[in-house]
């Protein structure tokens, strides 16, 4: 297992003995010499006629290129991920090299994997992975805030394909953003709802987030709120300082009469 030198994520290569299996399509992307000299990428899942291959994250997906036509059955090949170059296993290289992304990523999504000719790299094929996922909405959190702080609750807006909406309840009803005093926030990456000075009456309540996809359907999470009373947080460093400062004050002072503390008691 290796894991080539790429900027967009650590996708885990698998580049040992080449794949057997049926083939399953070749590529279609910068592929010269169709029917003559020209290089052949399979894949599984299927790439389909745009040259992208569709899988979901955590899934596998095996790579195999294949030199075709005129080109020397030994011609040596060679694997980039995103314009990086891939490792291979010395067995690996010599008329066909497979890979195998395992697992897929979403970090992975629109990477694109180039298989070329060793002795010339503008004889080549390439694929792109459309990695999808859901959101990463699941869980069940309790939250304890104070009187009159803010509460700030935030969900992951993050899925391939994206969500179609992002809605917020309060004890199973829509945030009434006006009467609660909330504001919405959504960036693409992450929907905020926030309040910001909590009121026990108004906020004490169980929230949910709830996003809507075309291809995982509805997910959530779910925000048991508390509120508690305010605690007083004493300066315990200033009062130390200043407890120290009057007995040392103190102490000075018996010192400086104690001649005549101990006249009085002669």
């Amino acid at each position: 297992m290796v894991a080539p030198s790429s900027p967009t994520g650590p996708a885990t290569l698998s580049t040992g003995t080449p794949a057997t299996g049926p083939a399953t399509g070749p590529a279609t992307g910068p592929s010269p010499g169709k029917g003559c000299a020209g290089i052949n990428i399979q894949s599984t899942p299927d790439i389909n006629s745009g040259g992208i291959i569709q899988v979901d994250a955590q899934k596998t997906v095996s790579l195999k290129c294949a030199v075709d036509g005129d080109i020397p059955a030994d011609e040596e090949l060679v694997w980039l991920r995103n314009g990086a170059v891939v490792q291979l296993n010395d067995d690996n290289k010599k008329g066909h090299s497979s890979v195998c992304v395992t697992p897929v990523l979403t970090e992975d999504n629109d990477a694109i994997f180039t298989c070329h000719r060793h002795t010339n790299d503008s004889d080549k094929a390439s694929v792109t992975l459309n990695v999808t996922y859901a959101p990463a909405l699941s869980e069940s959190e309790e939250i304890k805030v104070e009187l009159e702080s803010a509460l700030v609750l935030e969900c992951d807006m993050r899925a391939n394909p994206p969500i179609s909406s992002m809605s917020w309840t309060l004890n199973g009803s829509t945030v009434d953003l006006l009467e609660g005093g909330f504001t919405v926030t959504n960036d693409g990456v992450t929907s905020r709802l926030q309040v910001n000075s909590v009121n026990k009456h108004l906020h004490e309540a169980t929230y949910r987030c709830i996003s809507v996809s075309p291809m995982y359907g509805e997910r959530g999470n779910t925000f048991d709120v508390l509120v508690t009373e305010r605690t007083l947080n004493f300066p315990l460093m200033p009062i130390i300082a200043g407890v120290v400062v009057v007995c040392a004050t103190a102490l000075l002072a018996i010192v400086s009469r104690w001649s005549n503390i101990r006249q009085c008691f002669k």
